[in-house]
């Protein structure tokens, strides 16, 4: 049985899918004794925070393209608008299919923030934002050219829509 175990054991670094059809019928089986509990808790942990990460990259997205259209626009930015819509929607469902996933969301406001701003440094530092650096900073921007605490709250990230008051004037 030991032999058997550290098989499953090894199995898990060398075929992901093979380990997860193996416990899975260990576990139908009802042969818990056999089932690698270590590395599957570890996976069924992972599976949860998946989707908070993911609420959280969602938040981070559309914090970007709030703050890129409230104050690099230069057009109508609807690329920015509908990425926004477009993850808007995505963590709509999240928060409507894992309930609990909000208060996790919530609390990582600021996280999404912070790799909002990264990923804003980021866009300035493509060759074709070069010039929208160099008018908007005179250089490339850092993080310290973003506002240290996020400039939006949870409910402006799922409901804010400064666009439509400039397609209304």
């Amino acid at each position: 049985m030991e032999t058997r175990a550290q098989n499953l054991k090894e199995l898990y670094e060398k075929d992901f899918y093979l380990w997860v059809q193996e416990n899975l019928r260990l576990l139908e089986e009802k042969k818990y004794d056999l089932v690698d509990w270590e590395n599957l808790l570890e996976e069924i942990r992972d599976l949860g925070e998946w989707y908070v990460d993911r609420a959280i990259d969602l938040m981070a997205d559309i914090l970007k393209n709030l703050y890129r259209w409230e104050n690099f626009r230069e057009d109508t930015g609807s690329k920015w608008v509908k990425s926004i819509n477009n993850a808007r929607n995505e963590l709509d469902l999240i928060l409507m299919r894992q309930p609990s996933v909000k208060a996790k969301a919530q609390e990582n406001v600021q996280t999404a923030w912070e790799l909002a701003v990264q990923s804003l440094i980021d866009w300035f530092e493509e060759p074709k934002n070069h010039q929208k650096a160099k008018s908007c900073f005179g250089r490339f921007p850092t993080q310290e050219d973003f506002p240290k605490e996020c400039p939006y709250s949870f409910e402006e990230i799922l409901e804010y829509d400064p666009w439509v008051q400039f397609f209304n004037s």
